[in-house]
């Protein structure tokens, strides 16, 4: 993977660099690059030395990424402030944003094993989102801003809450391409898309409530009971 092909991926995500150069010294770049550096020791099993340059990390971006957690091609951590433990996987073209814990759980057997996440191709980790235990996370799946997820994420699915619940969501949404913060840019702060959002739900309590005054003057009616006794008798 290129240095440039990543840059360009960070940037399709996020609407605010003008520039790569920019981008260069966001705190998620720094934190990856550097636990490219942390990891590969780690595997030589030069333990001291990965959680040196670990700790250095976290020291400079505020991210903390255990050297021993792998990560797949253009990961982007946005904003930062993030922790990673060190058995979890993370796939390809993983968006993570500020404030998420990859946590682990203690294992009943006493055995370390498999304690952090798997978080597969494409998934979105919301702000604030805790992902705890041996959890897999499928692909494209995104996880709502402060959901706390402790069991399965299936491919596609849209998680929020505490714990975390999948939402409907029509499938044609989680499959389009990559949105910055889940919201179109032209879109986001349009007065009159809003507006009219407001109206549309104004007009649609209105024909409620008309209906069930139509419906109650129909009961009330005069003359009503007689025509429903004389059917009885």
């Amino acid at each position: 993977m290129g240095l440039l092909s990543y840059l360009d991926s960070v940037k399709t995500r996020d609407p605010a660099p003008r520039s790569r150069l920019e981008i260069l010294i966001y705190p998620g770049v720094w934190a990856l690059g550097l636990h490219r550096v942390a990891h590969r020791l780690f595997r030589w099993r030069l333990y001291f030395l990965a959680r040196l340059v670990n700790h250095f990390s976290r020291f400079l971006t505020a991210i903390d990424i255990h050297p021993g957690a792998k990560i797949g091609k253009n990961f982007f951590i946005d904003h930062g402030f993030t922790v990673i433990g060190e058995t979890a996987d993370i796939g390809d073209n993983v968006t993570i944003y500020q404030c998420v814990t990859l946590g682990g759980t203690d294992p009943a057997n006493g055995i370390a094993g498999k304690r952090h996440p798997t978080i597969c191709d494409g998934a979105i980790i919301g702000s604030g989102s805790q992902v705890l235990g041996p959890v897999v996370v499928g692909e494209r799946a995104r996880v709502g801003a402060n959901a706390v997820v402790t069991k399965d994420v299936p491919a596609g699915a849209v998680m929020i809450g505490i714990p975390a619940r999948a939402t409907l969501v029509d499938a044609k949404e989680y499959q389009k391409a990559f949105t910055p913060y889940g919201t179109p840019c032209s879109e986001a702060y349009d007065p009159a898309t809003q507006k009219l959002e407001i109206l549309q739900c104004e007009i649609e309590v209105l024909r409620k409530r008309l209906a069930e005054l139509v419906a109650e003057q129909e009961a009330n009616r005069p003359g009503k009971a007689d025509d429903q006794s004389r059917t009885t008798a």
